[in-house]
């Protein structure tokens, strides 16, 4: 879904389907884009890359590009700005106060976002965290981060942080001094070597275990599909059968051949039940969205329409309608239970939604509602800077031409069932809430639907800081 002009910007249109990182004030964020090649950053040139030259650039970018122009200031000085960042905030204040751009539009390097799509890699500590106001909770810890090798996994609870043993400030008062603030800046930043102290609880059961660890930030490939409880097939303690479980951590290059695997697995075990995990998904690559929807598609015609995309009038020779192409490995599932909370967004959304028509009431979100990222971003590049300015600039619909879901998705699906996310119990366990309240849907058991639908923020909001790495705001929560 991309292309690529020539000129004094290259403009990418990748299907930046991405979520709900933070930006600014902790809105959500995200992109969908073609994948590039990781490159090490470019010097900039003085002359090419001055503070006005690249406000005066973002400026004429979204003047062509924006997905709602009339929102933009007629007239807005950059000179009493200090940053592209809070120069690009103003520009974008108004449809962002309206619920159309919570950040979904901003500026970000190229090389970093090239390294993330294609591979995963990243630097940190390995983890997923939320924060309720009281205290930190791992959601999810990744393979290859120093986090997990440590024993740190879904469930430890963070008490304390600091650079040694001497200086540990618990996390109560890191949270009343700043607020979430001050945890993302004890945490450090995100670069190879950064090293904290931890005092943390490991919950085992009735055994509870304090104890203080030392972890270094590392670069490592996540991976989108976990080799531990990424794929299953869960046998329903109810009396269900069988159903085939996916978790998809984030829509990156490298789930195309996991997300294969996993419903080649499915397909060849006769598996016609399937609940997709998305409850952290803050999005990605629109590519992986449209494998995911084929994967899903087995019983679909190639004339079933799985999305239009559209751009504003000036735009609309950009406009395009993608159909269902099912694949080798699809399977062709009688009901679908997907997994979801208020991280869910942009591609995961793109999925859901792409799926609805064919499924109606078959199709079960499960847990609370979504973030609310019915629209996408354009790639816009000034090489010589290193900077990619992420521009909303299209909207989706699925093949009922629904679309406009900015309130989360759960007052357009048809089927519903609340749910919490119980750290209690490992991702993907039939015991644990969300994963218990799915296999209900697909055995068609009775559950209370979802309530409460708006854009207030969930219960335990997953940690983000102001300026997200892509890493973090694809991967919500991630440290």
């Amino acid at each position: 879904m991309g292309f690529v002009r020539s000129g004094i910007s290259a403009v990418v249109l990748a299907a930046l389907l991405a979520g709900c990182g933070g930006g600014g004030s902790g809105g959500g964020s995200g992109t969908v884009s073609q994948p590039g090649t990781a490159s090490p950053a470019p010097t900039p040139t003085a002359s090419g890359c001055s503070l006005r030259a690249r406000q005066d650039w973002v400026l004429s970018t979204l003047r062509e590009w924006y997905l709602f122009p009339e929102t933009l200031p007629s007239n807005l000085d950059p000179a009493g700005y200090t940053s592209v960042d809070t120069y690009l905030d103003a520009l974008t204040a108004t449809a962002r106060g309206q619920g159309r751009d919570r950040y979904f539009t901003y500026l970000t390097s190229i090389a970093e976002e090239n390294a993330y799509y294609t591979s995963g890699s990243s630097a940190g500590f390995g983890f997923r965290l939320s924060n309720d106001g009281n205290g930190v909770t791992v959601m999810e810890s990744f393979e290859g981060g120093s986090a997990l090798q440590a024993g740190i996994d879904r469930g430890t609870q963070i008490l304390a942080i600091g650079t040694s043993n001497s200086d540990l400030r618990d996390v109560s008062t890191l949270y009343s001094a700043q607020g979430a603030a001050g945890i993302t800046e004890a945490l450090g930043p995100s670069t190879v070597g950064t090293t904290r102290v931890l005092r943390v609880r490991n919950v085992d059961g009735p055994v509870s275990t304090v104890r203080t660890v030392t972890l270094t930030k590392t670069d490592y490939s996540l991976l989108p599909v976990s080799d531990r409880y990424g794929t299953q097939i869960l046998t329903d303690p109810n009396g269900g059968g069988r159903v085939g479980y996916v978790n998809l951590r984030t829509f990156i290059s490298t789930a195309d051949p996991a997300l294969r695997a996993a419903f080649a697995s499915f397909k060849a075990q006769g598996i016609d039940k399937v609940i997709v995990d998305l409850r952290y998904n803050g999005g990605g690559l629109v590519s992986i969205a449209e494998l995911f929807g084929n994967l899903l598609g087995g019983a679909r015609a190639r004339s079933d329409v799985f999305s239009f995309t559209t751009f504003r009038p000036e735009k609309s020779a950009n406009n395009s309608t993608t159909y269902f192409a099912p694949q080798a490995e699809s399977v062709a599932p009688t009901r679908i239970a997907f997994i979801g909370t208020r991280a869910t967004a942009s591609a995961s959304e793109l999925v859901i939604n792409g799926m609805l028509p064919y499924f109606r009431t078959n199709l079960g979100l499960i847990g609370t509602n979504t973030y609310g990222k019915p629209v996408g971003q354009v790639a816009i590049d000034r090489s010589e800077c290193d900077d990619r300015l992420r521009v909303i600039a299209f909207a989706t619909q699925n093949a009922n031409r629904q679309g406009s879901y900015f309130n989360g998705l759960a007052s357009t699906v048809e089927a519903s069932c609340t749910a919490a996310d119980d750290t209690s119990r490992p991702l993907g366990d039939v015991r644990e809430a969300s994963v218990k309240a799915a296999l209900d849907f697909v055995a068609g058991r009775s559950c209370s639907a979802i309530s409460g639908i708006g854009v207030a923020a969930a219960p335990r909001a997953l940690l983000s800081p102001d300026r997200p790495s892509t890493a973090q705001r694809e991967v919500p929560g991630l440290f």
